[in-house]
């Protein structure tokens, strides 16, 4: 027998209704080698993510781009982010596709020109995880961004959707996301409403595409609401902590 992963009454395995995120705890600033950091938990998915730049290339010469930056960016999970305790060497297939991914998506966020014959290293960790690395990789990384002061157009904020049944699950965890069901991701600017990446887990009937599109874009605003509370909360910090210290 399937699982059934909404309810009759309307709700998931966890409780959430259909279009309603995880909870979202982040913090800013919280591994002070680096030049920007954050910490991010959405549901059970903990991603640590590290900032190192605009520094000048490091190796070859002819990695040098003259009028932007190089982005470099790696992705790994720790041996016990998963109930299956093993190593995952950081150049696996699946470690390097995700960091491409990444990649990509920064690419077309960061103001990549202001920064000519540089390098902007993003490390990212999944320290536990339960569906929606991907999002909650792009959703830290924005943060940490952030705090290493790195120019870039906007926010870019990413969640997950599925079709199930005829409805629209969004921020799914790792049994939705395992289920038999079409799965979307969407990578956003919320200002503009710019899509910077979207990718789908299996094919999908055109009919379902726009409702899909729509629900993720939706759920990606409601993740930039929450990383922009967290932002200015830790300004404000900051401008706090910097006039006790000047009084």
């Amino acid at each position: 027998m399937a699982l059934e992963l909404i309810s009759d009454q309307g709700f998931r395995l966890d409780g959430r209704k259909p279009n309603e995120l995880r909870k979202i705890q982040c913090r800013l600033g919280v591994f002070g080698q680096a030049d920007g950091s954050a910490y991010l938990e959405q549901g059970n998915t903990k991603v640590l993510a590290t900032v190192y730049g605009p520094h000048e290339v490091r190796g070859s010469r002819s990695k040098i781009i003259t009028d932007r930056a190089l982005v470099n960016c790696e992705y790994s999970m720790a041996p016990f982010s998963t109930s299956e305790r093993k190593s995952r060497p950081k150049g696996d297939r699946k470690s390097q596709e995700m960091s491409m991914h990444l990649k990509r998506t920064f690419e077309a966020t960061i103001l990549v020109e202001r920064y000519p014959r540089s390098q902007i290293d993003i490390y990212l960790e999944v320290l536990q995880s339960d569906g929606g690395n991907f999002c909650v990789c792009v959703n830290a990384t924005t943060l940490a961004l952030i705090d290493a002061g790195v120019a870039v157009k906007d926010y870019v904020c990413s969640c997950s959707v599925s079709s199930i049944v005829d409805r629209r699950a969004v921020d799914i965890n790792y049994v939705e996301e395992s289920s038999v069901h079409p799965n979307m991701t969407v990578a956003l600017l919320p200002k503009s409403g710019q899509i910077v990446l979207m990718e789908m887990s299996s094919r999908l009937h055109i009919d379902q595409l726009d409702g899909m599109i729509d629900a993720s874009t939706k759920a990606c605003r409601d993740v930039h609401r929450v990383l922009d509370q967290t932002v200015r909360h830790h300004l404000a910090e900051g401008a706090q902590l910097l006039v006790q210290t000047l009084s």
